[in-house]
């Protein structure tokens, strides 16, 4: 029992310490290049006038912090699965290569998106919010420190997808770090309070499928709409996409071709 508990703590700060690394560097570094260094060139990309305060900044931190340990935690909990045998397809996928490789993080990037959106309308149903996703949307003004300001239920259903999608998924061994990866960037540039999406001449985002920061914030100012985080095509399909999106993002938009702001009627 003694070893087994020295190996749990051995796996849990081998998860800790990478976590919260990537964690720290993103977010502080968003924060620092957006919202100190360039605040002066970007005021036009500002999306709301006001910023947020001090304290609700040192509020997401925290629980921000307290996520990444529930994300540590949780690793130790797939690591001994994985020492059970419960994900055969993972020896499988890695005897593909590098090629395969290359689609597990494209596909594991499209299976994270269809699970944070799914997850993420069913915890804004009144009977599981309060419980699930409160802490998050005390953040009405976000801020690079708000992506992973979560309730614990709400970090654990995140991480839910690391434990499910290997099982029914041959992903590559090697493949969930960049997803993880690659969702702590764009998860926290969606949080940072400036649209970076370039405009085409039309007004409207450059890369259309892909979630803005604007899209995302306005989630925060009216949550019934625009649930997706990575990807635009369920809010679509669905019909929850806020119908002022283009029209809001236009007004905050680079425009590097010229052209003119779409109307809300549009």
């Amino acid at each position: 029992m003694e070893a087994f508990f020295t190996e749990a703590v051995s796996v849990w700060l081998r998860e800790l310490q990478p976590t919260l690394e990537r964690y720290l560097v993103f977010t502080v570094g968003v924060w620092l290049a957006l919202w100190v260094v360039l605040r002066p060139l970007l005021a036009a990309r500002k999306i709301r006038d006001e910023s947020p305060p001090a304290r609700q900044l040192l509020t997401e931190a925290f629980f921000s912090v307290r996520s990444m340990v529930i994300f540590a935690t949780a690793g130790v909990a797939t690591y001994y699965l994985y020492r059970a045998g419960l994900y055969p397809l993972t020896p499988l996928a890695a005897s593909w290569g590098a090629p395969w490789l290359a689609v597990s993080i494209v596909m594991g990037v499209i299976g994270l998106d269809a699970w944070f959106y799914w997850t993420h309308r069913l915890m804004h149903d009144p009977r599981l919010f309060r419980r699930f996703h409160r802490r998050h949307h005390r953040s009405n003004n976000p801020s690079p420190f708000t992506a992973y300001s979560f309730d614990i239920g709400e970090a654990l259903t995140l991480f839910g997808f690391v434990m499910v999608w290997p099982a029914i998924f041959p992903m590559h061994p090697s493949a969930m770090q960049w997803v993880m990866l690659y969702q702590i960037v764009t998860n926290t540039l969606l949080h940072s309070g400036y649209e970076l999406m370039p405009a085409r001449r039309d007004g409207r985002p450059m890369l259309d499928f892909i979630v803005t920061t604007t899209h995302h914030d306005m989630h925060h100012a009216q949550a019934g709409w625009n649930y997706a985080a990575w990807f635009t095509w369920w809010d679509r399909a669905l019909g929850t996409e806020h119908p002022e999106y283009h029209a809001r993002y236009a007004e905050k938009a680079w425009r590097p071709f010229g052209g003119r702001v779409l109307q809300p009627a549009e």
